[in-house]
């Protein structure tokens, strides 16, 4: 039975499918990955053998997906046409959750780049009501993640004030990204725990993790290129310990290394929640 709204267990463990692992996992005859999540936008402009083996895939397991370009923070207009795509697509697939960056990356254009909405109390008006607009529009709930950033033009309320706003205002879920929470805390200089525990812990749909590269010891970059590191292990430990055990799914966008390396890492999550089982058991 699920623990979670979106039919995943507390205790799964998931992996970001690139296309570039398509063949591997095809082939495996079993893996121990409960779920994968894929960006929609990398799979929708193809066709033919890719679409036919991701079907394969998605028949044999269950995902989710995780989107690049909504852009919810953005001055332009929703894309509703591409709404209406990505509706299609989840439901071409089976697919019942669908997060988003609590960002945007368009502006006249497209940007390229996942850059922070400023962190106002009417930004944060705004984003809502763009939330519910595309949650009406899927028929489906969206779940929101916290962001890395690097700058924050024209703030006014914490980057904590301001997720938890957003939330309560759009009555949506969280996707809590460890990673960029531990970025974050060493870039503007905050307590990571003091803002994993300030978070909603009823709103959590689901968690990632992730590797960063160290610029210095007060900038790090978020690139999902790296093995993940000990202080980000550290937190979500704490994620845990704090909020109790949800479904957790490990990115790795580039230098990817092969499936066992990564199973590895998943491996880890795993150890991770039976210590906090063990704990609960004691």
């Amino acid at each position: 039975m699920s623990d979670f709204p979106f039919g995943l267990a507390a205790t799964e463990v998931g992996l970001g499918l690139r296309r570039e692992m398509l063949t591997t996992v095809l082939e495996l005859p079993q893996t121990d990955i409960d779920f994968f999540e894929v960006a929609p936008e990398n799979w929708l402009p193809y066709g033919g053998a890719y679409q036919k083996k991701f079907r394969q895939l998605t028949e044999r397991y269950p995902f989710i997906c995780h989107g690049l370009s909504l852009s919810l923070g953005s001055p332009d207009p929703l894309d509703l046409d591409f709404v209406k795509q990505i509706k299609a697509f989840l439901k071409e697939h089976q697919i019942k959750l669908y997060s988003e960056h609590l960002s945007y990356c368009s502006a006249a254009g497209h940007l390229y780049d996942l850059l922070p909405i400023p962190f106002t109390e009417e930004a944060a008006v705004y984003v809502a009501e763009r939330i519910r607009l595309v949650q009406d529009i899927l028929e489906q709930p969206l779940v929101i993640e916290n962001v890395s950033y690097y700058a924050a033009p024209g703030q006014e309320l914490s980057e904590l004030e301001f997720t938890n706003a957003v939330l309560d205002l759009a009555d949506c879920k969280l996707l809590l990204d460890v990673n960029n929470i531990y970025v974050n805390s060493v870039n503007h200089s905050y307590d990571a725990l003091a803002f994993l525990k300030g978070l909603p812990t009823k709103r959590i749909a689901y968690g990632h993790v992730a590797g960063h590269y160290r610029q210095s010891d007060s900038l790090l970059i978020d690139t999902h290129g790296a093995d993940v590191s000990d202080p980000v292990w550290a937190l979500l430990s704490e994620a845990y310990q704090h909020h109790g055990l949800f479904p957790t799914l490990l990115e790795r966008d580039f230098n990817i290394p092969d499936l066992q390396q990564l199973q590895l890492e998943l491996a880890h999550i795993r150890g991770l929640q039976q210590a906090k089982q063990n704990k609960l058991r004691a």
